[in-house]
């Protein structure tokens, strides 16, 4: 696998992932028809819809993915760690889970990545990122991605709020990014979509497979399509193992004879 594909990856924001594996979990159906009202007030319905959004103190998932980088296609697995709004850590492995190939440490500051291909190690400031996506792109953006929230900070009294077809849409732009938000009757996110047209970036990440989590719905399947000026980055994504507030570690220790590399 090659190092951009390693780096794009992690960099864009859009991490991870659709293999033969299920998830143990009962599927949480969606109902044909929301189960409550949908002629709420705009502060009704963002009650409703923030009241959806999972929470959680820490989370561990294991996930089974495919990642096609502008045509190169790769069969991996994903494994997470979390601590919301602190810490995502991920490991990558291949060969069905027999060599770890790279690991990110990602935090509100920061971006670490280990590249064990190359013997490799990259380490910069979060805002790095913006030298590939819209800065409204933050640390809780990708955390939502990987979890099935709605972005908090479209979740606001300044977005339009619409119903189509029975079920909610979150829609608005914010410093050159606009954003659409589909909702499912579950009232969480079936699809979201970002498009920066200025700098030619776009993000849609489709969600399907809710399952309980304790109290609230996380999802077992995202397809996540991204592309930033001219490369794609499609990822189908199941995961395979999911749980909630359970003890996390989040280890990341540099070889000696790794190269810090600056790209």
């Amino acid at each position: 696998m090659k190092k951009n594909i390693l780096n794009s990856l992690f960099i864009l924001g859009v991490i991870i992932f659709v293999s033969a594996c299920k998830p143990k979990k009962e599927i949480v159906v969606a109902p044909p028809k929301a189960e409550t009202k949908v002629d709420n007030t705009k502060a009704e319905a963002l009650t409703l819809l923030n009241s959806k959004q999972l929470k959680f103190n820490t989370l561990s998932l294991k996930a089974k993915a495919t990642l096609d980088i502008d045509g190169n296609s790769n069969d991996v697995t994903m494994n997470f760690r979390m601590k919301d709004k602190e810490t995502i850590w991920v490991s990558i492995t291949a060969l069905g889970g027999l060599a770890e190939v790279a690991r990110a440490l990602i935090t509100p500051d920061s971006i670490k990545i280990q590249n064990k291909l190359k013997s490799e190690y990259l380490k910069k400031p979060f805002s790095y990122i913006y030298n590939f996506t819209n800065k409204q792109v933050n640390f809780n953006t990708l955390q939502s991605v990987l979890t099935g929230n709605a972005m908090g900070e479209f979740l606001a009294n300044d977005s339009n709020i619409a119903q189509e077809n029975g079920v909610w849409v979150v829609s608005g732009s914010k410093a050159n990014l606009d954003y659409k938000l589909l909702f499912n009757t579950l009232f969480k996110v079936s699809e979201t979509n970002l498009n920066d047209a200025k700098n030619g970036q776009a993000l849609k990440v489709a969600y399907d497979d809710y399952q309980k989590l304790n109290e609230f719905l996380f999802p077992g399947a995202l397809k996540i399509n991204t592309l930033s000026g001219a490369k794609k980055i499609n990822i189908d994504l199941q995961y395979v193992k999911i749980d909630g507030n359970v003890p996390v570690d989040f280890p990341f220790t540099v070889p000696k004879r790794y190269t810090l590399v600056d790209k």
